[in-house]
């Protein structure tokens, strides 16, 4: 008897690490239920990804359209567990802590902390929590980042929606083995993430006059260069099917070329850490 064909759901796959996730799952002939907010990018994916592709149209934040979402799942599995949830999607609020309008932070953790309970809960039944499908349980990976260890001034915002999701992610592997879930958390480097994708979209006209209007501009720089070094998506994606697939995977996987974020900065004293930072970014306070 042939194998039922694996299911997985992506959130956020019209670019980046959600797109390189879907590319790399649909070639290996998973059946990969996508999530995107424009019917656009549904058409586009569906002509680039083929008829292992099936798009998903709905907003993270929106409870009702999430689980609205979860019909159109559960008719594809006939009858079958879903084998994986990815949940990718996220944005990236950019603005120092002083300044920042307080509608932004919030928009920050509503979409990236928020939106993975959305996602969770409502696709959490088809993974295994319903036990009248057939299969065994199926799998979480939660996209955090070496950022949800490590803060850089002026991102922080991004910054708290990834430390947040390190607690979340274990907390609910805790909670789901009851039923046989697992939940894995991998964290890319600063390269692989929107904000470091899309430096040059970094606003910092709003806070031209504050005292940090140089300190930004060098973010942004160094943002751009850090983007020139940035990791495939298609490696992103085969490092999320690993994790999907391998029988015994770490709970947290690091992927990032860059010892300074992940390794120095985690492991190095915070104060020294803090001054390496300021340094860089040009935060230390002037000799009088």
């Amino acid at each position: 008897m042939a194998q039922a064909q694996r299911s997985v759901v992506v959130t956020g796959v019209s670019t980046g690490i959600g797109w390189g996730a879907a590319k790399v799952l649909t070639k290996a002939g998973f059946k990969v239920f996508g999530s995107v907010r424009k019917e656009a990018d549904a058409k586009r994916l569906q002509t680039e990804l083929g008829a292992n592709f099936v798009p998903l149209i709905f907003d993270v934040t929106d409870e009702k359209a999430a689980k609205a979402a979860t019909s159109v799942v559960r008719a594809g599995l006939n009858g079958q567990k879903l084998f994986g949830l990815v949940n990718n999607a996220g944005i990236s609020v950019a603005g120092p802590l002083l300044y920042i309008p307080v509608d932004e932070f919030r928009k920050q953790l509503d979409v990236n902390l928020t939106g993975v309970l959305i996602t969770t809960q409502a696709f959490a039944p088809l993974l295994g929590v319903d036990d009248s499908l057939k299969g065994k349980p199926g799998r979480i990976v939660n996209i955090g980042s070496v950022g949800g260890r490590n803060a850089l001034p002026f991102i922080v915002p991004y910054n708290v929606s990834k430390f947040g999701l390190e607690g979340f992610s274990e907390g609910l592997r805790r909670e789901l083995m009851l039923f046989g879930i697992d939940v894995i958390l991998i964290a890319p480097g600063a390269v692989a993430t929107a904000i470091w994708d899309k430096a040059e979209e970094i606003d910092v006209a709003p806070y031209a006059k504050t005292a940090y209007a140089e300190q930004l501009n060098r973010l942004k720089a160094f943002a751009a260069e850090q983007g020139k070094k940035g990791l495939k998506p298609e490696y992103l994606g085969r490092r999320i099917m690993q994790a999907l697939t391998t029988s015994n995977p770490k709970v947290r996987c690091v992927v990032t070329p860059d010892k300074m974020q992940n390794f120095i900065l985690t492991r190095a004293p915070k104060r020294t850490a803090d001054r390496l930072v300021a340094g860089q970014l040009g935060l230390l306070p002037k000799k009088a």
